[in-house]
């Protein structure tokens, strides 16, 4: 019996043979504007078929678990505000990279429909957005903050309820659990979209598009190797009081793994191992790094900033300072429940692209590059996981000692 490629060796093989066929191309685009392009256009419409649906879902199930943490009192709540402050300073980072250096500007890739007239967009409305006047027409519309905002809060009440929410949990649990399996199906079928979404762009722009993949490569690389060495390292040195040369030494196993595989389940094992050398204790590692597997979202929030900007850059549009903030607040929320759902990189792109108005159809842009920047991601993700052990277990030891001396 024949063994598939893996999936990721498939979509790279897609976008290989997408960039030829782009380059035979170029003297016909219209043929592979009219037919292969609507072969990605099925595939982009399937995507955002599933966003809504699968965002609230895990989210109201992603929040109902964290009862667990809840229960754990002090570890719980270090662990959950690190994840979130972490990933909120990750795509900071990820926008500040971006608007440094603006790859991806004069492409000028055609927008998809007519743009709307530009508006100005007040902070405090941003804000003020936050919460549905009406969660059902926000699910109809695909408010994606609004969407998060209600399910959190919808989760919260659920766990609030005990067992009398159990059977809403479980409506939602399953709902969780098919639109996986359906997300499952539907990126199957990414090879053939990455050659279809990518070989009209190559035919259209010609080599210009795929220095700007380069320029995305390096922008994403960079942020993460400056988001380990210099956040984790400040981190476990001036919160978890652990040497970072000491914390790398003994992390290096779990990030190469992490870095080859691109899998934060498959390297949960380097890493238990990785937080027993650094010192951690089994109660706590064994808590905080399958936590980390559903809301630490770091590598995936430096990946979400500078290919929001990137996406931008290419269809001719300026992203405004509380758009930036709307995608920084989308990413840090969307954490809690989307980190384990599969391919998440395009479906957390898709809601970050819609909740500030840009073509979902900029997704297939970087679908093609998006195993290459997964390795970077997972292994920011599981170096996180790990800054947290250290970081949570300084921090309970110092409170257990003030509570003894009492």
């Amino acid at each position: 019996m024949k063994r598939r490629l893996p999936l990721s060796i498939q979509v790279l093989i897609g976008l290989g043979l997408g960039v030829l066929a782009g380059l035979a191309l170029q003297g016909a685009p219209g043929f592979a504007a009219d037919y292969i392009q609507p072969v990605g256009t099925l595939f982009l419409n399937l995507v955002k078929m599933l966003v809504v649906p699968l965002v609230f879902s895990s989210i109201v199930t992603g929040t109902c678990g964290l009862g667990d943490a809840r229960q754990a009192a002090g570890i719980g709540a270090r662990t959950i505000l690190f994840y979130l402050c972490t990933t909120a300073v990750a795509v900071t980072l990820g926008l500040l990279a971006g608007n440094l250096f603006p790859v991806g500007r004069g492409l000028g890739y055609a927008l998809p429909d007519a743009p709307a007239e530009e508006e100005t967009v007040r902070l405090a409305d941003t804000l003020l957005n936050l919460v549905p006047a009406n969660p059902v027409a926000a699910l109809a519309e695909g408010n994606m903050l609004q969407i998060i905002f209600f399910a959190v809060a919808l989760g919260a009440a659920i766990l609030a309820l005990g067992g009398t929410g159990e059977p809403l949990y479980g409506v939602f649990d399953s709902l969780a659990r098919a639109m996986y399996a359906l997300t499952g199906f539907v990126m199957k079928l990414a090879p053939v979209a990455v050659f279809a979404l990518i070989a009209p762009v190559v035919a259209q722009l010609g080599p210009q598009v795929l220095l700007s993949f380069l320029g995305v490569v390096a922008l994403v690389y960079g942020a993460c190797l400056v988001h380990v060495l210099a956040g984790y390292s400040a981190a476990v040195w001036g919160l978890g009081r652990v040497s970072p040369l000491r914390f790398f030494r003994q992390a290096l196993p779990a990030m190469v793994f992490a870095f080859s595989s691109a899998s934060s389940a498959g390297s949960l094992p380097f890493s238990m191992e990785a937080a027993e050398r650094l010192g951690v204790p089994h109660p706590v590692r064994s808590f905080i790094l399958p936590l980390g597997a559903t809301i630490n979202m770091d590598g995936t929030a430096i990946y979400q900033g500078v290919c929001a900007l990137f996406i931008a850059n290419a269809y001719g549009l300026t992203l405004s300072p509380a758009q930036q903030l709307t995608v920084i607040v989308t990413c840090t929320l969307a954490s809690i429940g989307t980190a384990g759902v599969p391919g998440a990189g395009a479906v957390m792109l898709s809601m970050v692209l819609q909740s500030v108005g840009l073509p979902v159809e900029g997704v297939g842009l970087v679908l093609g590059i998006d195993r290459v920047l997964d390795m970077a991601r997972t292994t920011v993700n599981i170096t996180g996981d790990l800054a947290c052990c250290v970081v949570v277990t300084r921090k309970t030891q110092r409170t257990k000692n003030r509570t003894d001396r009492r």
